[in-house]
């Protein structure tokens, strides 16, 4: 299993359990609207309901949810009573999936790809169950960061400086301590891209690091305190660390994999089943969202709509930058036009790619999050539905963007490792620190 601190997490989030190690939450959203029955007469293609709870983090690839909710795509198709609720961690997001709209939680979320995957497998509910859950859409691809303290500025991190990676971690060490990495949710993708990140240049996360979970939210106040030398987490965080002075960005997420996909759009597989036409409905809604998003024209407006409290409660300052492709890394450099900045519809970043989720099932059997004898297809094929995808797609006359296969092929990281979706095995054998159980 995965060295994640047992011994002390950084328990920020409000409701969280002290001493859990999934950071099991009790709190959250107390109130969920029930199903309202859609009016009669509204046509054969009406949803079976006008409303549905939904939830999300304070994140800026949240921003489909919000807007679908913020600028009438779920009213326009007929569901205006979806509600958006915040939860304060992704352990909290998994605890109210769990529990369902009909006791107080909710029914999807913008969430952390894997996740879907790892409850279909029991492996992360309290239950130890497994919550049958479908991915609908990848909200994003990109825009996530690996963020490090001020104090190894002059370690010069960024992706592929092994020399000053080994600095800091050797440095750690002469102290008589582990290079703390904190990550957002065990088996999650920033846990994913971590340990990654540090594998690639030569640290074994076991051994040398020592990871911890800390809510997105509370990062830059944890990494304000000492508590963490490194961080990966999605924006606005990172360019907070950057404007308040406590760090730098070592690497934006893409530089570790250009295009990569990032978070999801899932729901309990229960409620898709019972409800065909309302999960069209919103597909339909978060699609339309997210050809918003991705518009230039619409990120002031877009921006000032996230900062707000009820949202992620942060600056505009924080959040436009990098949305905006424009990454001051805090160490000296600075890049407009970033190619790595978030992307929210074009290159396919709302496709549900299959072999997008085979390799999060293979890095997280890798990591000791799933059993060694995972069967990834067939994890992947209850999961992902691509095919509720291409019916909204085409709904909404995006025929035209749905790809030619569910398999983007091939993929490339930054020290040269490729994935071949068709061949797991042959990448986790070329791997040299892995945790298979």
């Amino acid at each position: 299993m995965s060295n994640l601190s047992r011994r002390k997490f950084l328990i920020t989030a409000a409701g969280t359990t002290a001493g859990a190690i999934w950071l099991s939450a009790c709190g959250g959203t107390k109130e969920a609207a029930a199903p309202t029955p859609a009016p009669a007469g509204g046509g054969g293609d009406a949803p079976e309901v006008t409303g549905v709870s939904l939830g999300f983090i304070a994140l800026t690839d949240a921003a489909p949810l919000i807007i679908a909710k913020e600028k009438g795509f779920f009213a326009k198709h007929g569901m205006p009573d979806v509600k958006v609720m915040k939860q304060t961690s992704w352990a909290v997001t998994r605890d109210n999936l769990e529990l369902g709209g009909a006791g107080g939680g909710i029914e999807g979320a913008h969430i952390l790809s894997p996740m879907p995957l790892l409850l279909e497998a029991g492996k992360i509910t309290k239950s130890k169950q497994p919550l049958p859950m479908s991915i609908l859409a990848r909200l994003n691809l990109q825009g996530q960061g690996l963020s490090v303290a001020k104090e190894f500025l002059g370690d010069k991190l960024t992706i592929d400086n092994s020399a000053g990676l080994a600095k800091a971690v050797a440095t750690r060490k002469g102290q008589g301590k582990k290079f703390k990495a904190a990550v957002t949710f065990p088996g999650g993708t920033h846990d994913l891209w971590m340990r990654y990140w540090l594998s690639a240049n030569g640290i074994d996360p076991i051994k040398d690091a020592d990871l911890v979970v800390v809510p997105p939210p509370q990062m830059v106040a944890n990494m304000q305190t000492g508590t963490m030398d490194t961080f990966c987490v999605g924006e606005p965080w990172n360019q907070r660390l950057v404007n308040k002075k406590l760090g730098y960005t070592a690497a934006v997420t893409g530089e570790l994999w250009k295009a990569h996909p990032e978070k999801a759009f899932a729901m309990r597989t229960e409620w898709v089943n019972a409800h065909p036409k309302a999960t069209q409905a919103l597909l339909k809604a978060v699609l339309e969202a997210q050809m918003w998003c991705d518009d230039p024209a619409n990120l002031d407006a877009m921006c000032e709509i996230l900062s707000k409290d009820k949202y992620i409660k942060a600056s505009v300052e924080d959040i436009k930058p990098r949305l905006a492709g424009f990454v001051d890394y805090g160490d000296g450099r600075n890049v407009k036009d970033s190619p790595y900045k978030m992307l929210f519809w074009a290159d396919n970043a709302s496709f549900p790619f299959k072999s997008h989720d085979k390799w999060f099932v293979t890095e997280d059997m890798r990591w000791g999050y799933l059993p060694a004898d995972t069967d990834i297809d067939a994890l992947v094929n209850k999961v992902n539905r691509a095919d509720l995808w291409k019916q909204a797609a085409t709904a909404i006359g995006q025929e035209k963007a749905i790809p030619a296969s569910d398999s983007r092929g091939k993929e490339t990281f930054f020290d040269g490792t490729v994935f071949d979706p068709e061949n797991p095995k042959a990448y986790l054998d070329g791997l040299k620190f892995k945790a298979m159980s």
